[in-house]
């Protein structure tokens, strides 16, 4: 949201006291509450059709690259046991997330937020979620680049360009959208998933002993190493952001109910951290199809899924082949970069809206996470697939970790607030207890991946980033008890209440427009209450709430405090 020229009215002050929104900022259909809590209001849709659009997201291939080049360079054991490591440890750390996003309508910005980072402290992690939607838009687009390289001939480069432009009228247009787009290309996804793996079964049914055997194409053998296990566990954890853009949609999700509590849990599970058990089986069959295509077309092209899927379709569809798996891979690539490009857009706005206090609107944001992603795919940032998951996957494992700790411990024994208070007006700017473990974890294990400590630190400088990260955000928060959490304290108990008793709507001081209560907050610079979006875009009042203590507030009374059904 942006200020209009001409502001309604002034404060004595000069700040301006109404604010109107910018067109594609005030049109929610299209903004999908981007930088705020979800209300009850906007979600309309149940919880099969929440998971099954989130679930949608991952029919990406960049899991059969990765499951290959995992396997390819330390051979199967080692591999195997780098792709189960890590999916246990991205289930694991995704639980509390999924719940949490889930249960508050919030996007994973605003979780790190109220989970130990601050308000200014989650703008790093803003900028690493980021650069996981654009590191991954890129590979699959490279991907799909390639599968329309090899069915009509296109240059890659041009390539590269068709498949960023596709996606922006799909994503423009936001979750109404989106979720048709999943839902009306899953059938032609699951078929073409299985159908290569069906064919293997009949027509080369030895090739599974022969792959379990397999040395990997850099001489690492078929044993297993401790060191490619640790090098191999850290690419695979490259991955775990991705609960991220499983929250962007999780934050949907309808209120519980009697009715419908069973199948909301489950749903929860399965479009939250479940995502990971279709991503590890994923890599593990992307490598099986490449060590059966290797031969036949070269290590180069067994790591580029169009390749393995024409090879394993040729023996019962010859000449068919290639046209039916260019149609698999540029559907499945179309269902992950549309997610790619939505989640990008509303982490830069969180990003953006914090330093200049000024929101355009989510959608003019899909343009500059694409623009960075094209230019990465036009500098072939596929050929150093390995290297540049291994250097990410330090950073983005001490970020989830962290927040994981603070929701599972520092929330259960008291160090922290029971409830995600994300709100500006209620928080301190850093909060030491998870953005400090945050980075001291990464940088420990960045300085290990790199070589610093030896090659066995190396190898497992994501595991020193995990174990760091889990360590860190309770001693800090219990060290500084709890200290940095709450600025002041929330006069309503924030958004930890029943459903039932949020949908209440307070009309913000600013935009006069109505919001559900979690996203307002008390406001003694507008004496009244304002939404939390106006209080993140407000440049002049100084943090006068949080500066004034107990005696700023509270302005929302009479409102009563609420309990946590």
């Amino acid at each position: 949201m942006t200020d209009t020229a001409t502001p309604v009215t002034r404060t004595p002050d000069g700040q301006p006291s109404q604010r109107s929104y910018a067109k594609l900022a005030a049109d929610e259909s299209r903004e999908d509450y981007s930088l705020r809590y979800a209300p009850h209001s906007f979600r309309r849709w149940s919880p099969s059709m929440v998971a099954g659009t989130a679930l949608g997201g991952i029919a990406y291939l960049a899991d059969f690259a990765i499951g290959a080049s995992i396997v390819f360079t330390y051979g199967f054991t080692s591999g195997l046991a780098s792709i189960l490591c890590a999916a246990a440890i991205i289930f694991l750390t995704g639980i509390p997330i999924a719940r949490a996003c889930a249960k508050y309508g919030l996007d994973m910005d605003l979780i790190t937020r109220g989970a130990g980072f601050g308000y200014f402290g989650s703008t790093l992690t803003s900028l690493i979620y980021a650069s996981f939607t654009f590191i991954f838009f890129a590979l699959e687009g490279s991907i799909m680049a390639q599968a329309m390289h090899q069915a009509v001939g296109l240059p890659v480069e041009i390539g590269y360009l068709i498949t960023t432009l596709i996606v922006i009228p799909i994503v423009f247009r936001g979750m109404g959208a989106l979720a048709k787009v999943q839902a009306w290309t899953q059938p032609v996804w699951l078929i073409g998933l299985v159908l290569p793996f069906l064919v293997l079964a009949f027509e080369a049914p030895d090739a599974w002993g022969e792959f379990t055997s397999f040395g990997g194409t850099e001489g690492a053998g078929s044993g297993f190493s401790w060191t490619a296990f640790g090098l191999g566990t850290g690419v695979a954890l490259s991955l775990i952001a991705q609960i991220g853009e499983q929250a962007d949609y999780l934050r949907f999700m309808p209120a519980k109910t009697e009715a419908n509590k069973r199948r909301g849990n489950l749903a929860v599970l399965a479009a939250g951290p479940g995502w990971v058990v279709i991503g590890a089986a994923k890599q593990l069959g992307g490598a099986f199809l490449a060590f059966v295509a290797l031969e036949a077309v070269g290590k180069t092209h067994a790591l580029e899924p169009i390749a393995p899927q024409i090879e394993a379709l040729k023996p019962w569809l010859g000449s068919v082949a290639l046209p039916a798996a260019a149609l698999f891979v540029i559907v499945s690539q179309i269902k992950i970069n549309v997610t790619n490009a939505y989640s990008g857009s509303l982490s830069w706005s969180n990003f953006f809206s914090r330093i200049t206090h000024k929101h355009p609107g989510r959608v003019w944001y899909i343009f500059l996470n694409l623009a960075i992603a094209l230019t990465l795919m036009e500098m072939n940032m596929f050929a150093a697939l390995n290297k540049l998951l291994g250097f990410y996957s330090n950073v983005g494992i001490a970020w989830i970790v962290a927040v994981a700790a603070d929701l599972v411990i520092n929330k259960r024994i008291g160090l922290s607030p029971p409830y995600i208070e994300f709100k500006r007006a209620y928080l301190y700017a850093v909060n030491p207890a998870g953005f400090g473990a945050m980075v001291i974890a990464s940088t420990v294990s960045i300085l290990a991946f790199f070589g610093l400590f030896g090659r066995y630190a190396e190898a497992f400088s994501t595991f020193i980033a995990a174990g760091l990260a889990l360590v860190l955000c309770p001693l800090i928060a219990w060290l500084t008890r709890g200290k940095y959490y709450l600025a002041r304290p929330n006069p309503v108990n924030g958004p930890h209440v029943e459903a039932g008793d949020i949908t209440a709507t307070h009309t913000c001081a600013v935009c006069e427009t109505a919001y559900e209560l979690p996203d307002i907050a008390d406001c003694p610079a507008r004496s009244g209450p304002i939404c939390s979006l106006c209080c993140s875009l407000d440049a002049h009042c100084g943090d006068a709430c949080r500066k004034g203590g107990a005696a700023a507030g509270p302005v929302l009374m009479p409102v009563p405090v609420l309990r946590e059904g």
